[in-house]
């Protein structure tokens, strides 16, 4: 039986590639034998609205082809559902898809992925269900919540254009730095409060990697049921300076301020008279919104086409 897969694509993503590959994407999977049924729209959030009607609609598999803003937008459209979701990484960052063992800028090597998880069966990984404690709206996401310096980073790279690339992330690092200062928090997880002070960052994680391609959380297991949770304490500008390089490849989980926690549930306050108030938070690239937010692990909430570990 011919499989129908939905395609979304936003032509704000990945400096305009995703836009540009849409067409040749789409040609890749009919040449395979797939029916697809586009679902590309002039906005996030046009997309994310006829994503969501898609899915109700009925699809074998929905495809989304960007930056961390469209993976964002896919796990969002299928958790918590049986759908399966591919990814086709055409963005800056691509965080999620390194921790999956995806191609990254490839539209060959990525629709060949996707078909071949098609053939064998998803991979069911967790989610995080991210809510602000004062309402019930939530999102979801599967990487990692930034609530600290490297949220104010993420956020500073997202309205940089120049330089394009990875190298973006460097240089928004090296301008916040100069305005750092600690901040403050409480930190929950599973209904103990771990940490009351000052912090340089907090990293609630699924998955390993932020900033394209730092290993924030290096034990973080995709589909084990458990949050890691990254605090670097109240770090100096200099000691931050010296620590953060070190993230790309784990190094600053040796550092004697820096702590490692796992849960099923972490709840983030900010604590203004214990430090300077935290940035929004930020999640698979994208703002989430101010503290307080609480994030539960749901074990199998999403069916990824990506391989099997």
């Amino acid at each position: 039986m011919t499989q129908t897969l939905g395609l979304v694509l936003n032509p704000t993503a990945g400096k305009g590639k995703a836009h540009r590959a849409g067409l040749p994407l789409r040609a890749a999977f009919e040449k395979l034998g797939f029916l697809v049924e586009d679902l590309t729209a002039p906005s996030l959030a046009a997309a994310t609205s006829s994503t969501r009607q898609a899915v109700v609609d009925g699809l074998d598999a929905l495809v989304v082809a960007g930056g961390d803003g469209m993976t964002h937008l896919g796990v969002n459209a299928v958790a918590d559902t049986s759908l399966p979701l591919g990814i086709v990484a055409l963005g800056t960052g691509n965080d999620v898809v390194r921790g999956l063992g995806l191609p990254r800028n490839s539209v060959a090597e990525g629709v060949k992925a996707i078909a071949a998880a098609l053939a064998t069966g998803p991979r069911r990984i967790d989610a995080v269900k991210v809510t602000d404690t004062r309402h019930s709206m939530h999102e979801w996401f599967c990487g990692v919540l930034s609530a600290g310096f490297d949220a104010a980073v993420n956020a500073l790279a997202n309205t940089m254009r120049f330089p394009r690339g990875e190298s973006v992330y460097v240089r928004a690092l090296l301008s916040e730095l100069r305005r750092y200062q600690p901040y403050g928090f409480d930190i929950d997880i599973d209904g103990q409060r771990i940490w009351s002070g000052p912090a340089a960052l907090v990293a609630v994680a699924n998955g390993n990697f932020i900033g394209g391609g730092m290993r924030i959380a290096p034990q973080a297991v995709m589909d084990d049921g458990q949050l890691d949770v990254v605090i670097g304490g109240p770090l100096s500008r200099g000691a931050l300076l010296r620590v953060f390089p070190k993230v790309y490849k784990g190094g600053h989980m040796k550092h004697r301020q820096v702590h490692a926690y796992r849960g099923r549930n972490v709840t983030i306050y900010p604590r203004i008279d214990l430090g300077r108030r935290p940035p929004d938070a930020h999640t698979d690239g994208e703002r989430v919104g101010p503290l307080p937010l609480q994030c539960e692990i749901v074990p199998g909430a999403v069916n990824i086409l990506a391989p099997h570990k």
